[in-house]
């Protein structure tokens, strides 16, 4: 299953950039994350690997980031594996003429167990809605300083 959405932030690209390229700022805006742990290479660059547990309700998650194209301020792309899913994203980033970013991520959801091709077929729409909630609450995030982390 592959989808794109995008949001337009009223930022520069370069302050969306260090907002977002940093694990600190994570639990600003994505919901559940409970630990981020560095797992190999250069933090932050092509090859890296970091585990974020994220938590939703009584369920936890691990997952496995893996940096693959890191270009920004243009683009930034990784892969994220859990048990039954391997997820590609692609992220663009571009400047608009009233300087403002235009964030665009193309996302694409490989299930890897019966379980999951299930759920991808029968709620596609699930998927989307999640990712469209990643970028609002960056956005608020980077443009308010609006944090959904308790901390």
């Amino acid at each position: 299953m592959k989808y794109s959405i995008e949001t337009l932030i009223d930022l520069p690209r370069q302050e969306v950039i260090n907002k977002l390229d940093s694990s600190e700022n994570m639990k600003h805006w994505q919901r559940g994350l409970v630990g981020v742990e560095h797992l190999s290479g250069t933090p932050g660059e092509v090859g890296a690997k970091m585990k974020l547990t994220y938590k939703f309700g009584k369920r936890e998650m691990d997952m496995v980031e893996t940096i693959t194209k890191r270009e920004f301020p243009g683009e930034f792309h990784a892969t994220y594996d859990t048990k039954g899913m391997h997820n590609v994203q692609q992220n663009y980033f571009e400047e608009t003429h009233e300087g403002k970013t235009k964030w665009t991520s193309v996302c694409e959801f490989v299930p890897s167990n019966f379980g999951m091709k299930v759920m991808t077929f029968l709620m596609p729409g699930a998927f989307k809605k999640q990712s469209k909630k990643y970028l609002d609450d960056f956005k608020n995030f980077a443009e308010k300083g609006i944090s959904i982390s308790s901390d």
